[in-house]
């Protein structure tokens, strides 16, 4: 019973997979909180779209994939940041035309490529064929978002829930700003080789509304947060050995199946207050 529990542990592609979902886990957990807190759900779906043209010019120039991945991202958020700020149009429909745009031209520019390589790897992730270069990229990415959110994550709150107040402060809005898009834009690349572009945004988001639902305060939030993602990609993992299925898939399951839990305890909690109510 114990071999068969332990069975996962014994082959190398396994522990890879496991070592990179518990270093992308935690990054992607203290990011969820801010974009949850500022609304930018759809800027995360956006980003992790956006990247798919910089990583395929990259490739074609010999470029390494996370330089081409990060320009296209902050590009992507620039670029929206502009065109909302100079129309009528409203910033989601104008994120959902960028973005869209974006991963259009990556699959065209893809198919000009004189490659045979296949996109699944990009689009879906690859977390049971992770190598050395991997794991390092991944961990030093994640260690870097990780140690700035954690020492600038009060005036980041700040910024996200009253800009005004952050500038009335003295603190420098626009680059709290552009951080912020620039850690989203990081996070995402460190995540390619663990959930691809597509699945990236459930990382970005799912852990962040866990939280968000279960405790009060956004110290304990950023702790429940980065508990729930590690726990969801380490348990995603373990159980797509034994389903006989894709890692990343099974990781977003497992976040969709805590938020549920998490909302109906929510909703659970709040009828019982109504009905302690004189």
């Amino acid at each position: 019973m114990i071999d068969t529990l332990l069975l996962p542990f014994q082959f190398p592609f396994m522990r890879n997979a496991f070592l990179i979902a518990a270093m992308v886990a935690v990054p992607t957990g203290l990011l969820s909180c801010f974009l949850v807190l500022k609304g930018w759900a759809l800027m995360g779906d956006a980003v992790s779209h956006a990247v798919l043209p910089g990583i395929v010019l990259a490739w074609m120039t010999g470029l390494p994939l996370i330089l081409g991945a990060f320009a296209a991202g902050m590009g992507c958020a620039l670029l929206t940041g502009y065109l909302s700020d100079n129309s009528r149009v409203k910033r989601d429909t104008v994120m959902g035309v960028v973005f869209s745009g974006m991963f259009g031209i990556g699959l065209i520019l893809h198919t000009w490529a004189p490659t045979n390589e296949h996109l699944d790897h990009v689009l879906f992730g690859n977390m049971l064929g992770v190598g050395a270069n991997d794991l390092w990229t991944a961990g030093t990415i994640s260690l870097g978002v990780a140690a700035v959110l954690l020492l600038r994550w009060k005036d980041l709150l700040l910024h996200a829930f009253d800009p005004a107040q952050a500038q009335a402060s003295g603190l420098p809005v626009r680059a709290l700003h552009y951080g912020l898009l620039a850690l989203m834009s990081l996070t995402i690349v460190a995540t390619l080789s663990a959930t691809g572009l597509i699945l990236a945004v459930a990382l970005l988001i799912a852990p962040g509304a866990i939280a968000f639902l279960l405790v009060r305060s956004f110290g304990a939030m950023l702790w429940a947060a980065t508990g729930t993602c590690v726990a969801a990609m380490l348990t995603g993992v373990y159980l797509s050995f034994f389903l006989d299925s894709a890692p990343a898939p099974t990781v977003v399951l497992v976040l969709t199946a805590l938020f549920i839990v998490a909302l109906l305890r929510r909703l659970r909690g709040a009828r019982a207050a109504v009905g302690r109510r004189p």
